[in-house]
């Protein structure tokens, strides 16, 4: 409610000031001080044709370079994806490579199998209180 009335007190307020702004510049007019002069309007475009000629120039020019630029940016970035995606594949085809050798795999680090070992010991524990439980 209160916003409501604070706005319709601005509209008022912004009313009156432009009242106050005309009610000036017409008593300066009638006093004198400002004179008026009328202003003749040229036509807006007088070289219409030219400037539509250079207009259309400009821009079937602007217009192929950058067609030219969209194909040669877009060639470009293709070529350099397929060049990335087949390093890649090379990087992952070795590196499957490497980690398996002649269908097996490379011995574990001894740090993991003791890891690996505690776990399956946790899941035996925790299955065999289950069973005990009748969970």
């Amino acid at each position: 409610m209160l916003y409501s009335y604070t706005i319709i007190a601005l509209f008022f307020a912004s009313l009156a000031a432009i009242a106050f702004m005309i009610g000036r510049k017409l008593a300066l007019i009638n006093n004198g001080k400002v004179v008026v002069e009328e202003r003749v309007m040229l036509a807006p475009f007088l070289y219409f044709k030219e400037f539509k000629y250079h207009l259309v120039k400009n821009l079937r020019k602007y217009g192929h370079i950058t067609l030219i630029a969209l194909i040669r940016s877009y060639i470009k970035l293709t070529n350099f994806l397929k060049k990335t995606y087949q390093e890649l594949e090379e990087n992952i085809t070795r590196w499957i490579r490497e980690t398996h050798i002649k269908g097996e795999r490379k011995e574990i680090s001894k740090f993991l199998k003791v890891i690996g070992d505690y776990k399956q010991k946790i899941r035996d524990i925790k299955h065999k209180i289950k069973e005990e439980e009748n969970l």
